[in-house]
């Protein structure tokens, strides 16, 4: 009899069941590689109501079917745990309720030990390596993943924000994008949606909302010159002033240089293949494409000419707040003359957004940190492959960009 009870200890032990609970059987079918253990509770045995907490509740009825866990493997067995479920009657609150485990989440088919073992894949593996290691269904490791990580972005602070810097990224092909909110002084990414309307304003608008945040707090955006973020930002916060990302304005200027070089390759030979030339600053050239570029900048090209344009505009954000203005009209009045096209377009569009791009010797706000941030961003992309959904990409985006610790949470 000694020798029958000592083999349910190992797992007892193992498994950690507190009191009144205890292993009183198991079952190894070899042919499913699965191993079952059977939980039971011991008669006479109380309870604390899962509604008021009141200890001492007693046992009303059990439930028929057995509920069941996903558990760690022993040994090489997939393990499932079983166990009736008790239902207990509150004479304090009147209630009549199942209990609630100490080995698992209310209504989870996983134990805690088993969903920490998962999201500790899932913030290292792609989802489908994670699924078919673990031999469980994709959907049901996303629920485990969704549930601690809205934990953890409920328990976040975002009382103190007042600088936010906005971008989109893709999601997948078809023009479907998620935008993602970047708190720039704590470098957190608070909130994501689908979309890269204005309406994306108005859902961070609920966001804060909901946190409690008045929307004046929020005095400085950084974005792109996206007329929908303007319009947005604009009418949703009116008081904020916005910075336009020097990034984007860099990105603006390097399109229309490659556009002159397309345009003048025609008759240029020697320009085909020598797009990340023009792109690339000088100091940042390969060795190959250094020399090539030593021979076409002493031709008289127009793309040469564009190319001291965006470097004379790139040296803009070095020079002070005060002469920043006069710099810039200085620019621009050159680029317009030019008669290179594309660069007059681009230079009557920077034009029109003046007032934000010289906020940034104000502000010092980029979306440098979004850039910074993308790789990151594109690991979650490669986590969720296969799975991306907006919430799926969003939720593997908040774990990864803020390095949530999901497993303290579990």
């Amino acid at each position: 009899m000694k020798d029958f009870h000592e083999k349910y200890d190992v797992f007892e032990s193992a498994l950690e069941i507190p009191e009144p609970w205890y292993v009183f059987h198991y079952e190894l079918a070899k042919e499913e590689n699965t191993l079952h253990i059977y939980i039971e509770y011991r008669s006479g045995a109380e309870f604390p109501c899962p509604n008021c907490s009141k200890s001492g509740c007693k046992v009303h009825d059990t439930l028929d079917k057995d509920r069941i866990w996903r558990h760690l493997d022993f040994w090489q067995y997939r393990t499932l745990l079983h166990a009736r479920m008790p239902r207990v009657k509150c004479e304090s609150c009147g209630k009549i309720l199942t209990v609630v485990v100490d080995w698992a989440r209310p209504g989870a088919g996983f134990t805690l030990l088993f969903d920490r073992h998962v999201l500790s894949l899932m913030v290292e593996m792609p989802v489908a390596a994670v699924a078919r290691k673990v031999g469980e269904h994709d959907t049901r490791l996303w629920r485990v993943f969704h549930y601690y990580v809205d934990k953890a972005m409920e328990n976040m602070d975002v009382s103190n924000i007042t600088h936010i810097a906005m971008d989109e990224t893709s999601r997948a092909k078809g023009h479907k994008y998620v935008t993602f909110f970047i708190d720039t002084d704590t470098k957190r990414l608070i909130f994501a949606t689908k979309g890269k309307s204005a309406d994306v304003l108005q859902e961070f608008c609920l966001f804060i909302d909901t946190k409690g945040v008045p929307r004046s707090q929020i005095n400085e955006f950084c974005c792109d010159m996206s007329p929908a973020f303007i319009s947005g930002i604009e009418e949703n916060f009116p008081n904020a002033s916005i910075t336009f990302d020097k990034f984007h304005v860099m990105k603006m200027v390097n399109e229309a240089l490659d556009q002159v070089r397309r345009q003048e390759q025609t008759t240029q030979s020697e320009l085909k293949n020598s797009r990340y030339i023009w792109l690339k600053n000088e100091e940042n050239l390969t060795k190959k494409q250094a020399n090539k570029f030593a021979k076409l900048k002493d031709m008289d090209l127009a793309t040469g000419r564009a190319y001291r344009m965006k470097i004379s505009l790139q040296k803009m954000y070095s020079k002070s707040y005060l002469t920043s203005e006069m710099y810039f009209d200085e620019w621009y009045n050159w680029v317009i003359r030019s008669q290179l096209e594309p660069m007059v377009q681009v230079a009557k569009s920077l034009k029109k957004h003046k007032k934000g791009i010289l906020r940034w010797f104000i502000t010092q706000m980029t979306n440098g940190l979004l850039e910074g941030i993308n790789s990151l961003v594109q690991a979650a992309k490669r986590k969720a492959r296969g799975y991306r959904t907006n919430d799926n990409l969003i939720a593997m985006a908040y774990a990864t960009v803020n390095k949530l610790d999901l497993i303290s949470e579990s």
